[in-house]
């Protein structure tokens, strides 16, 4: 049998025993197990299959008293999921995992799945969904996770192959790099991706600190790894590692502009020095008003002469676009911390392979404050992914733009392609794949949903609080700025617009009709396929070819359709 499998059996086989950690539920549902007085024996049996099995216990749900496999509909295991949060909140624990199987003819299906929020697995187990789920739920003592407010979110920039990947993997591992490129594998998610060496969408990484210093994870694969970073940390730093080869430019637009960050961490190979990729990075990352490090990798594969060529080239092309550099080296990491802002950018050189200058990245991320904050007191997040979870159903991933979120909050998600919102229920949040009742505003979340299918979700969507009333719009006014263009921008010039997570086609209409390289200027923006949520101070970027620009909304019509 598989290693999945072996968690089922291995609990059946186990039993309910009096003293034992394991517990048999057909289904759990609020009106019967919540109401006055079950909930309290319910909690209180929970607790103590908890102290049974020395902080953890099991369990399985979708069985009979006996341990006969029932299966239960994927609406009934979410409830039930849902209930066993309550009853292991209310007894001090909380849910660390969950796996389930469908029920086929000879009473298991083939696979096991992961239903975390993010987990985004899909299994062929699926086709006998229709026949019931069952499912084991593994619960640890301890309230679940609510991290602090310093919790800082880095995106990363810069040229292909100039180490992004692998300088973030070795900072989360607190390892060193083997010198080719072996830390990546942390990050890399698609297979191709592994093979070819080179990331070809988002990747996200987590690490953090404690009293005593930084807490690593020992194998970022493991979500299970993640989640024990996250409980361990009072402090955390994501990484939103965007890509580097011109392909796939607009997934690293999607990545500065459409992720809630703090700071922008731009890398520079000490072997190749600043390139055009560099420069447009940079360039993002400033259009965007992101406090941004500057790291020059691969220090050890170059001499002394080469390095100090390429520290001075950097400096230059920070200057070109009127930044103030500050090596990290000669003025200290505090000072480092004090003046970082949108005029002064921190240099210093690094190597993976040696781990020279992680060290002060550590104690940077340490130090520097929470920037990305929003006064809206309103819950709002832009969808960046969606998934299909087995027995969860539809999952919206995204930076949580302001307010916070609980499960069982009443949400609205849209625009549809007709302009409406949906309502829809929070089932379950999840953060690094640690399971929490609550994210706030800079929180990278996969918001479990009902009420809604995960085909119905696209990228750029927006999900808001119930009593949100708001107007999408395909048209708005912007004031633009042309960055690069072979000729000038005319009257109906369609550039695709990378506005929060959202990337559509639109036409543009320059007042005066004309806008040159270099230009600022006012534009109307159209987008050609359907309406979006869009406010009056929000940033975005433009490109078709080699042209592109960036912008602020300036004023928003309010046309609906």
């Amino acid at each position: 049998m598989s290693a999945d499998r072996a968690v089922l059996h291995s609990a059946l086989e186990r039993g309910e025993e009096e003293g034992g950690s394991v517990e048999f539920k057909e289904r759990l549902s609020r009106e019967l197990h919540l109401a006055d007085g079950r909930l309290e024996s319910l909690a209180a049996q929970l607790r103590h299959r908890v102290l049974s099995g020395d902080g953890t216990a099991t369990y399985v749900v979708g069985v009979t008293d006996d341990g006969g496999i029932a299966g239960i509909p994927p609406e009934a295991f979410s409830e039930s999921m849902d209930v066993l949060s309550i009853l292991a909140e209310e007894a001090g624990a909380h849910i660390e995992d969950v796996e389930t199987w469908g029920v086929a003819a000879d009473g298991i299906g083939t696979d096991g799945v992961e239903s975390g929020a993010e987990s985004g697995a899909k299994s062929g187990a699926e086709t006998d969904v229709d026949r019931g789920l069952v499912g084991v739920a593994t619960l640890t003592e301890g309230a679940v996770l609510d991290v602090d407010d310093d919790h800082i979110v880095v995106g990363t920039a810069g040229h292909v192959d100039h180490g992004k990947s692998t300088l973030v993997g070795s900072l989360v591992t607190g390892t060193a790099d083997d010198g080719q490129g072996g830390t990546r594998g942390f990050l890399d998610v698609q297979p191709h991706e592994v093979e070819r060496g080179l990331s070809a969408d988002l990747s996200y990484a987590v690490y953090g600190f404690d009293d005593d210093g930084a807490v690593h994870m020992d194998n970022p694969h493991r979500k299970s790894d993640r989640a024990r970073v996250v409980e361990e940390s009072d402090r955390l730093v994501s990484f939103v590692d965007t890509v580097g080869h011109e392909p796939w430019l607009r997934t690293t637009i999607r990545g500065l502009v459409g992720q809630r960050l703090d700071y922008g961490l731009l890398v520079v190979a000490a072997d190749d020095g600043p390139t055009k990729t560099t420069r447009e990075h940079l360039g993002i990352l400033l259009a965007m008003e992101l406090p941004t490090v500057v790291a020059i990798t691969k220090a050890d594969a170059v001499d002394d002469d080469r390095l100090e060529t390429v520290e001075r080239e950097v400096e230059r092309l920070l200057r070109d676009v009127g930044r103030t550099p500050l090596r990290v080296e000669r003025y200290g990491v505090e000072t480092a911390v004090e003046e970082l802002s949108d005029s002064v950018v921190p240099v210093l050189k690094t190597s993976a392979v040696t781990m020279e200058g992680l060290d002060d990245l550590d104690a940077m991320f340490e130090r520097l404050p929470k920037v990305a904050t929003d006064a809206r007191e309103d819950f709002r997040m832009y969808v960046d992914r969606t998934y299909s979870v087995t027995g969860v159903g539809a999952v919206a991933s995204g930076t949580v733009n302001s307010g916070s979120v609980e499960a069982g909050d009443e949400l609205q998600i849209g625009p549809m392609p007709d302009g409406s919102f949906r309502d829809v229920e929070v089932r379950s949040i999840e953060m690094h794949h640690h399971r929490v009742d609550r994210a706030k505003a800079g929180r990278i979340v996969g918001i479990a949903l009902k009420g809604v299918r995960e085909e119905e979700l696209e990228r750029g969507m927006a999900l808001l609080s119930g009593d949100a009333d708001p107007t999408p719009v395909r048209s708005f006014e912007a004031e633009v700025m042309v960055l690069n263009h072979p000729t000038r921008i005319r009257e109906g010039y369609e550039p695709v617009v990378h506005l929060e997570t959202a990337s559509e086609a639109a036409i543009f209409r320059p007042e005066g009709g004309q806008l040159l390289p270099g230009d600022r200027g006012t534009a109307t923006v159209e987008f050609k396929f359907r309406p979006y949520l869009v406010e009056e101070g929000q940033r975005f970027v433009f490109r078709e070819g080699q042209s592109k620009g960036v912008g602020t909304v300036t004023d928003v019509g309010g046309d609906g359709e």
